[in-house]
């Protein structure tokens, strides 16, 4: 419990509680482990109360015996799933009072010990809407029996009041469908994000290890070549855990912008130095001629997450002995920066989503990735007054054109 404790200090709290619904994590004897705020609210819990007991205090005690099979079926034959799929489900708050909820459950393994991830959601709305459209709908099934024989004005009346409810329930039901699929992607999301994290913390435990067999002075070129890793690995990390802390600010609108005259030489050098270190055998980064003139009034690091994004991209999409091309130029008060390179390309068909956030285009599943970088550049572009687009074609490479303003009105 102890690593898994680490681990969700480290890396996974400021996720945990940037998601809204509750998340609350058991171990293999179903001792819960970890739980964010809104999973404490939901049930009625101080922080860490409900850390290191059953899973049991959650759950109504006339469903707990069948609750405790449907686990350790689960826990033999784990896959991610919806929990109680067809059956209601309640949960137990502190006070004892019970309420409907929706779960979904995602298994995964961390050094050796199974856990279980649950996305929990009250969903006492959607029952007290689910309630309110069958009793609308036996009110007027009521209705129509007494009409019938009533004048034909009357039965005018009810055609209009039955159009007026299938509106209703279109609207209430098109919401469901619209919290269904919000659901799935965030199950989508928190799965994709066990992943990302895995990899790379295998990476440097290895490393670390690694490290601890070369004790002789002679032996610090291999030292090195371990701490590199261990570097990159937990930079990626850092970047990750940026990108979620960017969506967050972005969807509640805290997002704040600093606006500095900078020349564009300054970032564009500091971007490609560092993407120098990621370069494959044989690629090049050919810098952008003529920009020693161009001054801004920028936010800096926008820019700089702007072009590290879209270069980053552009090395790790393509084939060694390829070149990442880069040119800016201004117009009408406008700075425009070109990044193209000779990469795998977008599929035609998928072009249209490639600034959706979390969307990744089939033929880049194999590469690390969150699908989260493009969408969060093309909001804050668009928040600076700014835009991005692109053209490619598969297997030839991908053009991005950024626009900028030179000057700001903020």
């Amino acid at each position: 419990m102890k690593n898994f404790e680490e681990l969700n200090k480290h890396n996974f709290g400021i996720l945990f509680e940037s998601v809204s619904e509750g998340i609350i994590v058991v171990n293999s004897n179903q001792i819960i482990v970890a739980s964010n705020n809104s999973a404490n609210q939901m049930f009625g819990y101080k922080q860490d109360e409900l850390k290191g007991q059953h899973l049991d205090v959650l759950i109504p005690q006339k469903y707990v015996h069948n609750h405790q099979s449907q686990v350790d079926g689960f826990m033999k034959h784990s896959s991610h799933r919806q929990m109680g799929s067809g059956r209601d489900l309640y949960g137990l708050k502190k006070d004892g009072h019970q309420f409907p909820v929706e779960a979904g459950l995602n298994p995964f393994e961390l050094e050796g010990h199974h856990y279980v991830m649950a996305m929990v959601i009250d969903i006492s709305i959607r029952k007290t809407q689910e309630k309110q459209i069958l009793e609308l709908n036996n009110q007027l099934e009521h209705k129509i029996e007494v009409r019938t024989e009533e004048l034909h004005q009357t039965v005018l009346e009810l055609e209009d009041e039955i159009t007026k409810r299938k509106e209703a329930e279109n609207k209430i039901k098109e919401s469901l469908r619209k919290e269904r699929e919000l659901n799935e992607l965030k199950t989508k999301f928190l799965s994709l994000v066990s992943h990302e994290f895995k990899t790379p913390l295998s990476g440097i435990l290895t490393s670390t290890t690694l490290i601890g067999k070369y004790t002789q002075t002679e032996q610090q070129e291999k030292r090195d070549k371990h701490l590199k890793t261990i570097k990159s690995k937990v930079k990626y990390l850092n970047n990750i855990l940026d990108d979620f802390l960017s969506v967050e600010r972005l969807e509640t609108g805290k997002v704040s912008y600093k606006f500095s005259h900078f020349p564009l030489s300054k970032v564009t050098n500091e971007v490609i130095y560092d993407a120098n270190m990621l370069l494959k055998e044989g690629q090049k980064i050919s810098y952008p001629t003529n920009i020693d003139d161009i001054y801004l009034d920028f936010d800096e690091k926008i820019l700089e997450l702007v072009l590290t994004n879209l270069i980053n991209n552009a090395i790790k999409y393509s084939l060694e002995n390829t070149t990442i091309d880069i040119e800016a130029f201004t117009k009408n008060n406008l700075l425009y920066i070109t990044i193209k390179d000779e990469g795998i390309g977008i599929p035609e068909k998928e072009q249209k989503f490639i600034f959706k956030r979390y969307f990744r285009a089939e033929n880049a599943l194999l590469n690390q990735g969150t699908g989260i970088g493009l969408n969060i550049i093309k909001s804050h572009l668009e928040n600076l007054n700014g835009s991005i687009n692109f053209t490619s074609e598969i297997n030839k490479g991908s053009t991005f054109t950024v626009t900028i303003p030179l000057t700001s009105n903020q």
